[in-house]
């Protein structure tokens, strides 16, 4: 008995919001990118170990994680490529 209830609960759960729930992960792991380096050329700074050239931080800062957006754009292009006539 306990079997079968857990199947109806089961049955009962909301869909997964996937575009949210990867979008809010980039938006995390983007701002962790950008903390983390932010805080490196602030102490090497500080340091005065400046050493960089002005041009290559924003490089630093901002390409992966836009490299990473647009490789999710890519992926979810790429995987809609899989859907039914009936799905779209």
């Amino acid at each position: 008995m306990q079997n079968r209830r857990f199947n109806l609960e089961r049955e009962k759960a909301p869909p997964i919001n996937w575009r949210r729930g990867m979008i809010r992960l980039w938006i995390l792991a983007s701002a962790a990118w950008i903390m983390g380096w932010s805080l490196y050329f602030a102490i090497e700074f500080i340091n005065g170990e400046t050493r960089q050239e002005l041009l290559s931080i924003p490089v630093v800062l901002f390409g992966p994680p836009l490299a990473l957006f647009l490789f999710g754009l890519a992926t979810r292009w790429a995987f809609r490529g899989f859907e039914t006539d009936e799905q779209a």
